[in-house]
């Protein structure tokens, strides 16, 4: 299974990025053969619309889960349509939350933000 985090620089050691949305990387695990990749979000500049597309570009690369702080309603509505599970961040970096993932140490994600009109997601 793939699991994806958002992140602020491509290493697995450092912290999580606060947003889902409008992290500048992906990391991309995979439970099964334990590689990890990591994905450039060319959307984080745009005007909107950046974690609908992350989460889209996320779904068609076969993640299934998500570990992140946040997320935006829209981003979550795709996820959810696409069956992709999304579990709240513990402080910590990336390992730590894989390895809290891996031990069912991770609750789902309860509340999405509401994206008001004009605010970018």
């Amino acid at each position: 299974m793939k699991i994806s985090i958002p992140m602020e620089q491509m290493d697995i050691e450092s912290q999580i990025n606060d947003s889902f949305g409008r992290a500048p990387f992906y990391l991309i695990y995979s439970t099964v053969n334990k590689d990890v990749e990591y994905l450039d979000h060319r959307a984080v500049a745009s005007q909107g619309g950046a974690g609908v597309r992350a989460a889209q570009v996320l779904a068609d690369n076969g993640v299934r889960a998500i570990i992140t702080h946040q997320c935006g309603e829209n981003a979550e509505k795709i996820l959810a349509n696409a069956e992709v599970l999304i579990y709240e961040a513990i402080k910590g970096t990336a390992r730590e939350n894989l390895d809290a993932y891996e031990n069912d140490q991770l609750k789902l994600l309860s509340s999405f933000r509401s994206i008001l009109p004009g605010e970018k997601e």
